[in-house]
């Protein structure tokens, strides 16, 4: 069994509530998604910032 390592489980988690912002543009489902993961609070905020900022780029193209 390979194990992640810290950056690299953070890029599969972005990756992962990038897809399901894309298909459902809600904060509120989104940070519900992040807190299933088990991160904290602060953790699940920073996660949506960046996941709305790679939206944006993606809608902007």
């Amino acid at each position: 069994m390979k194990i992640m390592k810290s950056d690299e489980k953070r890029s599969h988690r972005l990756n992962y509530l990038l897809k399901c912002y894309l298909i459902n543009p809600k904060e509120n489902d989104l940070y519900q998604r992040a807190k299933q993961m088990g991160v904290s609070d602060s953790t699940a905020k920073d996660y949506i910032r960046t996941v709305i900022i790679q939206a944006k780029k993606i809608y902007s193209k």
